[in-house]
């Protein structure tokens, strides 16, 4: 029946492609199509068919796109289905005794080594069934384990059978006792060195021998071995990243990147971050959720030329004329024969984002390898003013999504019947009105009572809650659009609120306004800042666990490095054109949770007398915070001045993008506190 339904869809695939004058073979149209079911859905749906019938007509580009459709239900089908968990776990086993193992580790990363992981990557949630962003799992012959942090310790019961894998905490159990503890003397654990950073290989390699075992790195993963359904590698456009938009051409970005790698006295950097390949070449892709990345390797030499490696089936029509005659262009099955051609080369590679097999074949081959930070991060995280601009223009128009938003989220509440899951839809509507919309920033965290209280809360239809009465809801966002990427978090109090979540949140408000109105002299980091976000809540003994900002890219990633504000030194100084989140926060377990974040962006301050050169930041976001969560009597005068001001500016920018019930109830939420 299979076979049946696998000839009749190539007949009618070929019938399709001769229709369209299309001389790509039925095979290789249907390969394409399993790399587009391997990539997220868009708003754009049907952006790939450009890449096999550029300018077909509407009726053809509907009949490609019901072909895509049916294989992306079988790789759902395929993801979620046969074999059960316990059966995989009995073919893993067995294949690692093929290939003479006794364990192997799975981290839940790509080669890559991003934030997302595509399907046919993530190799971690089909073992076990963890779908969570972080965790790694260890398998012995035995026994298995998953480790995974402590915003996922309620989730990992709920999708985890814990009798084949027993849940530890990464930090109060990390996967190095746990294999010192039950690893048998003379053992062989397997490895991919593809998808571990080189650090993380060492810290496995001296867990593993201090248990009297040995790590190997496995040439062919044995899961991808038995992963009979495992989607293929994703496919979605490639595409230029207009100037309009970039404000540099890639030219001028790789001749300076060529000249600072001539300054250090090296010949060339491995880029394998894909968010650094997309900055520098300009190009913007669709191969992972929420970030619009071609997942890409790249090789840039001090000449200013750069060896692209993609697959080729992604790249739109034209963008080799974007790309130019400094850009060659290859495969990335061809990426490991170009490390070994860098022999003798001084080349530059970032040790805590580079999977271990590249410094291995480099090493092996003879390069003269020098650790250091991707040289990319640096200049992507200061944005240039066009970037600056289309931060600014984004916001605008993210705020004015968000105070619809926090409008008709006042109007339904009273009804209750709201729910978590239907207020996320209405907010992502909202954003998806408009055109320059491409995608959201990450997941929409929309989290009411108790849940609100999970920092890295994502709804579910078994967790989705209605918004109460005197409870606190927790709605952090935002969106990709083409001119900039945003990321917004605002708690409301659904009713009347407690006179401690008054108290909570206005300390937490007091710390948002000390990082908004900070001035610092050149050279300080965020970590330096950080305590600035606390010392309200430290003065009654209370904290938060997570960073107090991350940085953000410009139309690419939510989170992005080097620079953060943190508890965690860093070496990294703030500089002017750096966007960076303003995000502190407090959480009652089981009961509430507290965020406030808006962007902002590092400028330079000029101030009368100042013996230094001096910066602050500009705020960025622009959305009401909660008037009725606000405590005025543990608020300074230049606290509650700021808060008026911010929502004088929210009023005056916002009104001209509203409608008029939204603009009433905006005067109201915006009125003067003290």
């Amino acid at each position: 029946m299979v076979g049946q339904r696998s000839k009749t869809f190539d007949d009618d695939l070929a019938s399709t492609l001769a229709d369209a004058g299309v001389t790509m073979s039925r095979h290789a149209a249907r390969d394409l199509l399993a790399g587009v079911a391997g990539a997220p859905l868009t708003r754009n749906p049907d952006s790939w068919v450009d890449l096999i019938a550029p300018g077909v007509d509407a009726a053809l580009r509907a009949r490609l796109h019901s072909f895509a459709k049916q294989i992306t239900q079988e790789t759902t089908d395929g993801l979620d289905q046969s074999p059960a968990p316990p059966e995989r776990l009995n073919n893993l086993r067995a294949e690692l005794a093929r290939q003479n193992l006794d364990g192997f580790i799975v981290p839940r990363t790509d080669e890559y080594q991003g934030e997302y992981v595509p399907p046919h990557s993530d190799r971690l949630r089909w073992l076990t069934g963890f779908s969570g962003s972080a965790g790694v799992a260890v398998i012995l012959a035995n026994k298995a384990a998953i480790f995974i942090d402590g915003r996922y310790t309620l989730q990992v019961q709920s999708e985890v059978l814990s009798d084949l894998f027993e849940p530890q905490h990464l930090a109060d159990a990390p996967p190095g006792a746990w294999i010192f503890e039950h690893l048998p003397n003379d053992a062989k654990v397997g490895f991919d060195p593809w998808l571990h950073t080189q650090q993380s290989a060492k810290t496995l390699r001296t867990a593993v021998e201090k248990a009297g075992g040995e790590l190997v790195a496995v040439a062919d993963n044995p899961i991808d071995t038995i992963w009979d359904t495992q989607p293929a590698a994703p496919i979605a456009p490639t595409v230029p990243h207009p100037m309009e938009y970039a404000g540099k051409s890639a030219a001028e970005k790789r001749r300076d990147l060529g000249a600072a790698l001539q300054k250090d006295g090296l010949d060339a950097a491995v880029l394998t971050a894909p968010d650094s390949v997309a900055w520098l070449l300009n190009i913007r892709g669709g191969d992972v959720s929420h970030t619009p990345l071609p997942l890409s390797y790249a090789i840039a030499h001090s000449s200013g030329s750069v060896d692209l490696f993609i697959d080729p089936r992604k790249l739109a029509p034209g963008l080799g004329a974007h790309l130019g005659n400094g850009v060659s262009v290859a495969t990335p099955d061809a990426f490991p024969a170009a490390l070994d051609a860098l022999a003798s080369k001084s080349v530059r590679i970032d040790p805590s984002a580079t999977a271990s097999a590249v410094f291995e074949r480099l090493e092996a081959g003879g390069a003269k390898v020098e650790t250091g930070a991707d040289p990319c991060a640096l200049p992507k995280a200061c944005k240039n003013e066009v970037e600056l601009t289309g931060a600014r223009n984004a916001h605008e128009r993210d705020g004015a999504s968000l105070t619809r938003f926090l409008a008709w989220v006042a109007a339904e509440t009273p009804k209750g019947n709201l729910r978590e899951i239907k207020a996320a839809d209405q907010l992502q509507a909202y954003r998806y009105e408009s055109d320059m919309a491409q995608d959201l920033s990450f997941r929409t965290i929309s989290g009411s009572g108790a849940n609100g209280a999970i920092v890295h809360y994502s709804v579910s239809e078994k967790t989705d809650r209605t918004l109460q009465d005197g409870e606190l809801f927790l709605v952090d966002s935002g969106a990709q659009y083409l001119d900039g990427t945003t990321d917004v978090t605002r708690t409301i109090a659904i009713g009347t609120p407690s006179a401690e979540m008054m108290d909570r949140f206005t300390r937490v408000l007091k710390g948002h306004i000390a990082i908004a109105t900070a001035r610092f002299p050149e050279g300080t980091t965020g970590s330096q800042l950080d305590p600035m976000a606390r010392r309200a809540l430290w003065d009654v003994g209370l904290d938060f666990d997570h960073g107090t900002g991350h940085g953000v890219g410009s139309y690419l990633g939510v989170h992005e490095g080097p620079h953060r504000i943190s508890k965690v030194g860093s070496t990294v100084a703030l500089q002017p054109g750096m966007i960076v989140s303003n995000e502190p926060g407090y959480y009652k377990t089981g009961e509430y949770g507290i965020r406030i974040e808006n962007l902002v962006t590092v400028i330079a301050c000029e101030i009368d007398g100042a013996e230094r050169s001096m910066l602050a930041f500009e705020t960025l976001t622009l959305a009401p915070i909660d008037r009725a969560l606000v405590k005025p009597s543990i608020m300074t005068p230049s606290e509650l001045s700021w808060l008026n001001n911010y929502h004088v500016r929210v009023r005056t920018v916002m009104t001209p993008k509203l409608d008029a019930t939204t603009v009433h109830w905006l005067e109201q939420a915006t009125e003067p506190i003290g």
